[in-house]
């Protein structure tokens, strides 16, 4: 009974995302308006060029690292949380995410690009996307969320080889741990640029298992990470609770302070785990359980908030962290400050507002839960 009721929710999935078809090639360049801000993103990406310039790059396993800078348009007149595609190519700057300009970056001066970029505060923030993401679509969310959480960093996407497509989850998988190398690189670069102080890490679904191995690939290189690296957040994990476990612990202690986004009702994550015939979803576990709440104690450093009882315009529940406005903000008030979410005096699950006090006022209409895996017993 159970797998038919995984079933019945695998054709629910396929046919709710088939009703929205992603249009691809998105990134035709179209003039600037004065009524659109503008971001702008270093990509590396591990897929493979395409000849079609409003795409840049495909699905397939790329020969090595390419890297661009991408200019984003971000309609000033939206909701903060919404992603307003364009139907036909290019868009409407003042209605839709337009991209103003593309410039191929050689790799030799990704180091110059770092210098060239850097805010004033000197810090870069990292965006890994997840499963079933084009490269165009990547770089639309992350101008979002740059936009919407007014980061004050040198925005810098890594876009491994998605194929774009629900039914290519094992594809897909295989294509992020061939780029787990080329994701450490880049993590290194970023912690070695005399230009930057601070990296901020953010990595969505199978985004998070990657970018999870390639900071363990730079601990265990490097006997530790970096302090530079102020902040991994980890949003709908679509990772094995054990596993991650055993990244986290392989690791060592020098390791950054890990903020979790879960959500129980992130149907993502249930197709996902249906898919794989595999555990639990990290992201997507109920943490009144004792069971999981054993399985993350005594991680110092890792924090948990569990995001079920927020609803947004993401109708999947998958894509909260860059959809619900209350931690879009939460993202830019705290996290891309290097500050760490939790209270060592909790023993138990409670929430965002009693845990964090006045710092968190804006969320206080947004019930969120959090748990410090080192508190917890």
């Amino acid at each position: 009974m159970r797998w038919r009721s995984l079933f019945a929710l695998a054709v629910f999935h396929v046919g709710l995302l088939a009703c929205a078809a992603p249009q691809t090639g998105l990134l035709r360049v179209a003039p600037p308006s004065q009524d659109a801000d503008q971001i702008t993103i270093l990509a590396a990406t591990t897929r493979a060029p395409v000849d079609n310039p409003d795409m840049l790059f495909g699905g397939d396993r790329g020969k090595t690292v390419s890297y661009s800078r991408i200019v984003v348009s971000v309609p000033r007149r939206r909701k903060a949380g919404t992603l307003q595609l364009p139907r036909r190519v290019p868009g409407n700057p003042e209605r839709t995410f337009v991209a103003n300009a593309v410039a191929p970056i050689d790799r030799e001066d990704i180091a110059a690009a770092f210098r060239a970029n850097v805010p004033r505060k000197r810090r870069a923030f990292v965006f890994v996307h997840g499963y079933s993401t084009t490269f165009d679509r990547a770089v639309f969310r992350f101008a979002q969320l740059v936009h919407d959480s007014d980061a004050e960093a040198v925005p810098i996407l890594f876009s491994w080889p998605s194929r774009g497509r629900l039914l290519d989850y094992k594809r897909d998988f295989d294509n992020a741990s061939y780029s787990r190398s080329d994701l450490a690189n880049l993590l290194e670069a970023a912690i070695d640029s005399s230009a930057i102080d601070e990296v901020v890490i953010l990595a969505h679904s199978m985004g998070a298992w990657l970018a999870v191995e390639a900071v363990r690939h730079v601990a265990l290189r490097r006997g530790g990470v970096s302090g530079k690296v102020a902040s991994l957040i980890l949003a709908s994990p679509d990772l094995d609770v054990g596993v991650f476990r055993r990244q986290v612990e392989d690791m060592g202690p020098k390791r950054p302070p890990i903020t979790v986004f879960i959500a129980q009702h992130d149907r993502a994550l249930q197709l996902s785990q249906f898919i794989s015939r595999g555990g639990a979803r990290l992201g997507g576990i109920d943490l009144s359980r004792e069971d999981y709440q054993r399985a993350l104690s005594g991680l110092a450093g890792v924090t948990v908030l569990d995001l079920s009882a927020l609803n947004s315009g993401d109708r999947i529940n998958h894509a909260l962290y860059a959809t619900s406005p209350h931690v879009v903000r939460l993202i830019g008030d705290r996290l891309l400050q290097g500050q760490v979410i939790t209270d060592l005096d909790v023993a138990r699950p409670t929430t965002a507002v009693d845990a964090l006090g006045s710092a968190a006022t804006f969320i206080v209409t947004a019930p969120i839960m959090i748990f410090d895996a080192a508190a917890s017993r």
